[in-house]
C-alpha cells in the first residue's frame, strides 16, 4: 500500500495516479494543500511540493519524476511488454524526454498556470496569495495550450503513442496535464482532431476512472471531461 500526498487537481498528481493504476498499485490518498506549507509535509518534502509518494520502510519520495523512475525500478519489469518505460535504450531516451517536456513545459507554461488561478487561488488565504484569477496570466496560458496541443498532434500523427508503439509514461504525463484543463474547459479540442483521438483512447483506460470521478464545489467540469465520446 502506498500513500500519495496530493491535490485533486495538481497536473503531477495526476500523472503519479495515472501511473500508480497502470501498475494496479494499492493507494491511499492524502489531499495536501501546498500553499499552507504544512510543517509536517515540508518534513516530508522541504520544496513543498505535490506530489509526494510514501513506500513502506523507504523516504518519501518526492516530485513526479523521481516517483516515476521508483515505480519503474521497482513495478516496470513486472509490466513485461507494457512497462511504461521501455527496455531499450534510445526509446527510454524519448519518453524521459517527454514527461520532462509535460511535466516541466507544460506545466510552467499551461497546466501550473491555469489551476493556480482558477482552482487553488479560490482557497488561498490572501496572505498566500489568494484572490481574484490574474486574466493576463489566463490568456497567455490558454494560448500556449494551443502550441502544446499542436504538438500532441503532430506525435499522435506520426507514431501509435507519443513516444513510440506503446503507451509510455509520456502519454500518461500528457494526458494528466490535459485532464486538469479539460475540467476547467481550456482544451480547444476542434483545432486538432489527432490529439483529440489521442487523448480519447487514454481517457478510456480503467486508470483515468478515480481521475475523472474528481469534482470541484463551485466549478462545474467542462462537458467534454468525463464524455469519452466527445
Amino acid at each position: 500500500m502506498y500513500t500519495l500526498f496530493h491535490h485533486p487537481f495538481c497536473p503531477l498528481s495526476r500523472f503519479v495516479r495515472l501511473a500508480l493504476g497502470e501498475h494496479g498499485l494499492d493507494l491511499r490518498l492524502v489531499e495536501e494543500r501546498p500553499w499552507e506549507r504544512r510543517a509536517a509535509f515540508l518534513a516530508l518534502n522541504p520544496a513543498g511540493t505535490t506530489p509526494v509518494l510514501i513506500a513502506d520502510a523507504r523516504p518519501a519520495i518526492p516530485g513526479a519524476g523521481v516517483i516515476c523512475e521508483f515505480l519503474d525500478e521497482s513495478h516496470g519489469p513486472a509490466l513485461g511488454d507494457r512497462r511504461m518505460l521501455p527496455t531499450v535504450m534510445d526509446d527510454r531516451i524519448e519518453v524521459r524526454r517527454l514527461v520532462a517536456w509535460f511535466n516541466e513545459k507544460f506545466f510552467e507554461e499551461a497546466s501550473g498556470p491555469l489551476v493556480t488561478e482558477r482552482i487553488y487561488k479560490r482557497f488561498m488565504n490572501e496572505e498566500d496569495g489568494g484572490g481574484p484569477p490574474a486574466m493576463d496570466v489566463i490568456r497567455a496560458a490558454t494560448a500556449n495550450v494551443r502550441y502544446h496541443l499542436a504538438y500532441i498532434g503532430w506525435l499522435a500523427r506520426t507514431r501509435n503513442f507519443l513516444a513510440g508503439d506503446q503507451l509510455s509514461y509520456a502519454d500518461l504525463a500528457a494526458a494528466a496535464h490535459l485532464s486538469a484543463i479539460d475540467y476547467l474547459g481550456d482544451v480547444p479540442w476542434t483545432e486538432d482532431e489527432a490529439a483529440k483521438a489521442w487523448y480519447a483512447r487514454v481517457k478510456s483506460r480503467p486508470s483515468f476512472r478515480p481521475l475523472l470521478s474528481e469534482w470541484l464545489a463551485g466549478v462545474p467540469a467542462s462537458r467534454t471531461y468525463v464524455d469519452l465520446d466527445f
